[in-house]
């Protein structure tokens, strides 16, 4: 009879937690229980031998959390006893000294004495092509050095507990500890007293990426986000094997491309969904936001692609690097009684192990049953807790652009934006941008950055040489006198981390992005942009890679949906035919 362990999980309701928790199920042998405060470390004390300590958002937020809570000296004790931890990104951070994202006001529990600094938008060697590096860092990052054991003769084709120089792992932050002067000096200080780091480099920045110090260990990367790779890492860590040997599932061609960056080429795949005339949740996709099929009679029933856990199943199986859930009739409906979406991001984390992102209707709400006012917070707490890693704000967000102008650009601190960024972290915030082109004779006809349209062949139906990008919501239905660029730049002010860039001109068009937009857009912002609208073919792909501005990520749906081609078909595309970096992880099962 196998007997079944048992792993802690410090829970200071800080993200989503529901993914780790699965991917332990995953491993098995381990049964799971969280330690929220220090009556539950002290119930369970004598029993922990593999404590966990994961965390998502901001610095000051988490560790106050543990103050509060009481949690500082019980797990300095559990670290002192020699027992096994393994922190989690912020869970790693909190046991550094301090981070440069509180001004260094809240101590970490200073573990290692390094600080934490917020990467440089303006890295030189993105400078130097007049690009800004994107910050928050987020995407499939490889490690770049491992610094393990004294002994000479230590086995080369060892690991630090299954991290190896091959495989990506999956990074999602904006603060490191960077190797700057004073970091540097202390890790080298460190490992001499037989510590052991990997590092990684985000543009020209290098930084901790996982240190390791007797029982002690902790990644600034998500294991249980980075596909089997990231498994075996978490698998390691509870079975002890510390110097596990390598797991390669893919030779890394020193001749394919290195992004700025150093991330690789992110493709994600989308699924709209929403309930037909039936009641039952479907993937669908239409063309300008219409998904109804059409007849003779008029407007037909909702397009049906299939089931949404099965098709994101699919879609992860095939090599996608985060999958997209947009629940497109929330508008309509209290999420906090859409007890079958938050279903599907259950279901769907028990066996996808790449970040998930949920959106529709997160905003301050009233519940319907009891009357009580929900603040957004709380509603995408419900949907970490289901399994999702980042939320997409879409119509509520335009809202919240338009008084942020309407009160000369003053924050308030109560937006969904704010509030959410400041617990989870801006990288929890994706902000879904539905623009329409919309024409003008004259930069002086509108107060919005306009685009000056070179090809004549492209000029307005009455011959207009200018155009901006008019913000839609409401899945399209409502029309605001906000250009796009205006939004994005509103709510990156305000603490959005991404952003998802569609276009309503391009949606289902199968002509390729909207490549006048995507400049736009992405030449005005220091976040991460995402283009969405229009792949039709691996070839668009390339074309919105190979854009001067330097785009993040590529979205797909309709092609996915359709199967005409898989998410690693044009992986293996832009490989093969841009030498294009891209992760290729064939492995789905341990």
């Amino acid at each position: 009879m196998t007997t079944i362990k048992t792993v802690y999980v410090i829970d200071v309701e800080s993200g989503n937690l529901q993914s780790l928790s699965n991917a332990i199920k995953y491993i098995g042998g381990y049964d799971i229980k969280f330690i929220q405060n220090e009556e539950d470390f002290k119930q369970f004390d004598s029993k922990i031998e593999k404590l966990i300590f994961p965390g998502v958002g901001n610095f000051g937020h988490f560790v106050k959390q543990l103050h509060d809570r009481n949690l500082v000296q019980p797990i300095n004790d559990y670290i002192k006893s020699g027992r096994s931890l393994m922190g989690i990104c912020v869970g790693l951070q909190s046991l550094f000294k301090s981070s440069e994202e509180n001004q260094f006001a809240v101590d970490g529990l200073d573990l290692l004495s390094v600080n934490l600094n917020k990467f440089n938008v303006d890295d030189p060697i993105f400078k130097a092509i007049n690009l800004k590096k994107s910050v928050p860092s987020i995407g499939w990052n490889h490690v770049s050095e491992i610094k393990i054991g004294k002994d000479e003769d230590l086995d080369s084709s060892k690991t630090l507990y299954g991290i190896n120089l091959v495989n990506k792992y999956y990074f999602v932050h904006s603060y490191a500890a960077i190797l700057n002067e004073e970091n540097t000096k202390a890790v080298d200080e460190a490992i001499v007293k037989g510590w052991e780091f990997s590092f990684a480099t985000y543009g020209s920045e290098s930084f901790i990426a996982a240190a390791s110090y007797k029982n002690f260990f902790a990644t600034q990367f998500h294991p249980e986000k980075s596909g089997i790779a990231g498994i075996r890492v978490l698998k390691n860590f509870l079975d002890g094997n510390k110097y596990a040997k390598n797991e390669i599932n893919i030779d890394r061609n020193s001749s394919i491309e290195k992004t700025l960056s150093g991330l690789s080429r992110r493709i994600i795949a989308c699924l709209d969904v929403r309930s037909n005339d039936n009641g039952d949740l479907v993937v669908t996709k239409g063309d300008q936001y219409n998904v109804r099929e059409s007849n003779t009679e008029g407007e037909g029933e909702i397009r049906n692609l299939g089931k949404p856990v099965e098709l994101a199943t699919r879609y992860y199986r095939q090599g996608a690097d985060e999958v997209t859930f947009l629940n497109i009739t929330s508008f309509r409906n209290s999420p906090i009684n859409d007890l079958p979406m938050l279903k599907v991001l259950t279901k769907a984390a028990e066996t996808i192990f790449v970040p998930l992102t949920v959106g529709g209707g997160i905003k301050d709400l009233v519940d319907p049953v009891s009357g009580e006012l929900v603040p957004a917070v709380k509603v995408a707490d419900l949907y970490f807790r289901s399994g999702a890693d980042k939320v997409s704000i879409g119509s509520d967000a335009v809202t919240i652009a338009e008084k942020y102008y309407a009160d000369n650009k003053q924050k308030t601190g109560k937006s969904s934006i704010e509030t959410i960024s400041a617990t989870f972290g801006v990288q929890a915030v994706v902000i879904s941008v539905d623009p329409k082109r919309k024409y003008v004779t004259s930069p002086k006809d509108t107060t919005m950055s306009v685009i000056e349209i070179k090809d004549p062949a492209k000029y307005g139906p009455n011959g207009e040489k200018y155009c901006y990008y008019q913000v839609t919501s409401q899945g399209g239905r409502k029309v605001h006198e906000l250009g796009a660029l205006e939004l994005c730049q509103a709510c990156e002010a305000l603490g959005a981390g991404e952003v998802l860039l569609n276009s309503i001109d391009h949606d289902g068009s199968n002509k390729g992005y909207n490549l006048e937009l995507l400049q736009q857009i992405k030449s005005n912002v220091s976040i991460p942009v995402i283009a969405s609208s229009g792949a039709g073919k691996p070839e668009h792909f390339q074309e919105v890679f190979e854009m001067e501005c330097g785009i993040d990520a590529a979205l797909g749906a309709g092609l996915f949906h359709r199967g005409e081609y898989e998410v690693n078909d044009v992986k293996k595309f832009l490989l093969n035919n841009a030498n294009m970096d891209v992760r290729l992880e064939t492995d789905v099962e341990l």
